[in-house]
């Protein structure tokens, strides 16, 4: 079994012996040749690739996609058996391109050590020389550069090895696997770029995990059906779930779904979702239509269990997409199809939250006994694990989730021209609109009215996020300027559209505080005419007086307060509502209004 032998083998890589090539000790990766104690530089894994490049030219092919804010190349590796290096020749060929993505978080490094030992194996051992035969392989061996570059043994403090890491945040201290839909990053933003460029079929994105300690190498996630076009659930469970994970066990391995457990100090109380979405990598992939494997090797294992971890993973994936890459294109091809012709139902709903399924499935885990002790230093339990008695628990399985609150799509959205932040993100993104050229006068559209907003406490990746408000939708006709784009819902794109545009959906723009400034009064009343003002007002309208004075029952905090009650009046007044506070500027068109639009 590899996982119980590689401690007697990492000694021996000097050793080892390939297939015919080249003078093996060339091919030895920097990880194997310190017996998996470090792993390179990035200037050492880019010397490695290019010796690569080198040996194999019609089979591995470099190139740079970006550059990080220290100024460092981004470089994607593209892998295939016959030169097929450009999306267009991949598409022409009938071949998946499938992204495989490292260092994202560049302290949990694996998958940029078994991807150099992957390529070589293919291009330079031919130990599997037709892998990549019907597959293009586009591989980031290192996504965080410059946080990969800060490197220190300091860095993981729950990690086995190896003996200096990266650093999970890149320069600007941002995390990009949060970042894929706010896109704040260059990295992210160049990213953005080469997956348009690419559209792959197939994302995995490697991890090292935090957390428990229990028996398994890897465990790993993928989307919940419910957030998946069916063809794209149905692939993954086919693929992932019954082929290629039963295909890497054999090599020794033990691998598990995702292990979120709902008390860290106890695992007994069962796992439940972490709460993935399109911040996150297999979140954004499934609004792309494309199906996500999320990789997380086991932290407490050795690094070179870790690695060929992923290597046998990889390969078990790769072989499984090779046999069968219509399965792929199909699903995906499917996807797409749905989401387009999703645009013509009027009853469509399309969810934008989710919740737990309330009834759990059992799980077995393979962990470890451990011990809770009451600590006198943090005054809560201690939990200590003894990885030398290896114990299965039957536990309650909380993954699954169920669609929460749902929308039905407009035909199109409609963003005035002087929103300039809402429409670059939809140029980020690759959303496709049409731009109106001259002003329009009385359209009709859908529009939100918001209120109550309720920030957060502390900034999160950079953002003080809106956490909840109140909603309203109500018609309204408006005059659009030149300028102003139109974003139609019949594109393969329209999920992500959604996502960014609805102010619900988790991660939309307003979630993330993009537009705070619509909830500003710009005008304000001194308190002598306020004063004046509500007399007024209450002598006009003596329901308001009554509602007022019911506040003043209700409410101990509001009537304490002179500001709020002023207030009170001057937010019913019109020298407030003329000011549109809590108007979100996004327009919903049905189809009748889209078609009268474009006849303008």
């Amino acid at each position: 079994m590899r996982r119980l032998l590689l401690s007697l083998l990492v000694g021996a890589f000097a050793m080892t012996t390939h297939a015919a090539g080249p003078n093996d000790n060339d091919w030895i990766t920097p990880a194997e040749t310190s017996h998996f104690r470090t792993t390179p530089s990035y200037k050492e894994t880019l010397a490695y690739l290019q010796q690569l490049q080198q040996a194999a030219p019609g089979k591995i092919k470099l190139e740079t996609f970006g550059i990080t804010p220290q100024g460092r190349p981004m470089t994607v590796v593209i892998a295939s058996s016959d030169g097929t290096f450009t999306p267009e020749a991949a598409r022409a060929a009938h071949k998946p391109i499938v992204l495989v993505q490292a260092g994202i978080h560049p302290g949990e490094i694996e998958g940029k050590d078994a991807g150099l030992m992957l390529l070589r194996d293919v291009a330079v051992k031919n130990k599997y020389p037709h892998l990549l035969d019907h597959v293009v392989l586009v591989y980031i061996p290192v996504f965080s550069v410059d946080g990969h570059e800060q490197s220190s043994p300091y860095n993981r403090i729950n990690q086995n090895g190896p003996e200096s890491m990266g650093f999970r945040g890149q320069a600007q201290y941002l995390n990009l696997n949060r970042d894929y839909i706010k896109a704040d990053a260059p990295e992210m933003l160049a990213w953005l770029k080469l997956w348009q460029t690419w559209l792959p079929d197939f994302l995995i994105d490697v991890h090292t995990t935090d957390g428990a300690d229990y028996q398994y190498d890897l465990t790993w996630y993928t989307e919940d059906p419910h957030k998946l076009d069916p063809a794209i659930a149905a692939w993954q469970k086919k693929t992932i779930v019954d082929e290629a994970m039963p295909a890497y066990e054999k090599h020794g391995h033990l691998a598990s779904i995702y292990l979120e457990f709902k008390d860290g100090r106890d695992p007994r109380k069962g796992i439940e979702n972490f709460g993935s979405g399109p911040r996150f990598s297999t979140g954004y992939a499934a609004l792309q239509n494309r199906p996500a494997l999320l990789i997380e090797t086991h932290m407490l294992k050795s690094y070179a269990v870790r690695v060929y971890a992923v290597y046998d993973l990889l390969h078990a994936l790769l072989d499984d997409i090779n046999r069968d890459p219509a399965a792929l294109l199909a699903a995906t091809s499917k996807a797409d199809a749905d989401t387009v012709a999703r645009s013509k139902d009027a009853k469509a709903q399309v969810p934008l939250t989710f919740k737990p399924d309330p009834t759990p499935a059992p799980f077995e885990l393979k962990g470890y006994a451990f011990t809770q002790t009451h600590s006198d230093i943090s005054n809560d339990t201690w939990i200590q694990y003894d990885p030398t008695k290896p114990q299965t628990y039957r536990i309650d399985n909380w993954n699954g989730l169920l669609p929460d609150l749902s929308i039905t799509p407009p035909a199109a959205y409609v963003i005035p021209a002087e929103w300039k932040v809402i429409i670059e993100k939809l140029d980020e993104h690759g959303i496709a609109y049409l731009r109106i050229g001259h002003p329009m006068k009385q359209i009709d559209a859908e529009a939100y009215q918001l209120s109550d907003p309720k920030w957060a406490d502390t900034p999160f990746e950079g953002h003080l996020m809106l956490r909840s408000f109140s909603l309203q939708a109500k018609p309204t006709e408006v005059t659009l300027p030149a300028g102003s784009v139109v974003v139609p819902m019949n594109q393969r794109a329209a999920n992500v559209a959604i996502e960014l545009l609805e102010p619900q959906a988790p991660d939309s723009l307003l979630h993330w505080g993009y537009l705070n400034a619509i909830f500003e009064a710009k005008e304000f009343g001194e308190q002598r005419v306020l004063e004046k003002l509500a007399r007024d007002m209450m002598a006009k309208d003596p329901k308001l007086k009554a509602e007022f004075e019911q506040r003043l029952h209700d409410d101990p905090a509001f009537a304490a307060s002179s500001r709020a009650r002023l207030a009170f009046f001057f937010e019913r007044s019109p020298w407030y509502t003329v000011q549109a506070v809590g108007a979100y500027p996004v327009l919903r068109l049905n189809a009748a209004q889209l078609a009268i639009l474009g006849t303008k």
